[in-house]
């Protein structure tokens, strides 16, 4: 599954399955601008990878402005030579609240970032691989963008609204030389959720077949292979990285 010499793009980079999705293409040999809104994140991404045989570069950008994202492939494109591939991975997690309760505020932000962002990098990186001659593109989604979620009813709204744009997006550029497909993790051993209690750890990993969370590499690894060549007649898709969730 090899993405040796690719650039990369990889927003919310700095932390999470950001992180991990950046490290695992730039250990297949991808060259990769490690984007986040957080500098230090960024900065300190890109150093791990570097330190550890790769290559990348930080870039402070936040996708929810469409200059910036812009700004995100000019960049690639001045430091690496080009662009290749793409992982839109940035976005928020509201806090569980049912609907009459969201501030509309924070609708807007959870759309802004998580649908509005990807729409925007996807915006940006498609111009370039229309004009260059293909490229391939994975977008984070998640469960909650396949089923039902109580109490998230913005975050499964933009997750809704990435598999659409995804799915939509792939047919409109398939005879381009160009791939577009999206991931929907399920429960997830982030470190976000090392802390939780046993019990509560307990109770997520029984909401999957398997009994367990995935790690984080193990999404990952999905990513790089719908990034790489061996991807070539996949497009389109959405591929549930959820330990069987959805089949309860």
């Amino acid at each position: 599954m090899s993405v040796t010499g690719k650039v990369g793009i990889v927003t919310g980079a700095g932390s999470g399955l950001g992180e991990a999705g950046a490290k695992r293409l730039a250990r297949e040999g991808a060259k990769i601008i490690v984007v986040d809104r957080n500098q230090y994140a960024a900065d300190r991404v890109a150093k791990e990878i570097s330190a550890a045989g790769g290559e990348a570069t930080s870039f402070l950008a936040d996708v929810s402005d469409f200059a910036e994202t812009e700004r995100i492939v000019a960049f690639a494109v001045s430091t690496y030579g080009g662009l290749d591939i793409a992982f839109n991975n940035a976005g928020v997690t509201p806090k569980l609240i049912d609907v009459h309760e969201i501030d509309p505020a924070d609708w807007l932000q959870v759309i802004g970032v998580n649908l509005t962002g990807i729409f925007y990098s996807m915006k940006a990186e498609l111009a370039y691989f229309v004009e260059h001659g293909g490229g391939a593109i994975v977008n984070m989604a998640s469960t909650a963008g396949v089923m039902a979620h109580a109490g998230r009813a913005a975050y499964s709204a933009s997750k809704h609204g990435i598999v659409g744009l995804t799915r939509s997006a792939a047919v409109e550029y398939a005879k381009r030389a160009i791939r577009i497909n999206a991931v929907a993790p399920g429960p997830i051993d982030a470190p976000s959720a090392q802390g939780l209690p046993p019990e509560v750890r307990a109770m997520i990993a029984a909401k999957t077949a398997m009994n367990r969370p995935g790690t984080m590499d193990e999404v990952a690894s999905v990513v790089n292979f719908l990034l790489s060549d061996q991807a070539s007649f996949i497009t389109g898709s959405v591929y549930e990285v959820n330990g069987g969730q959805t089949q309860l």
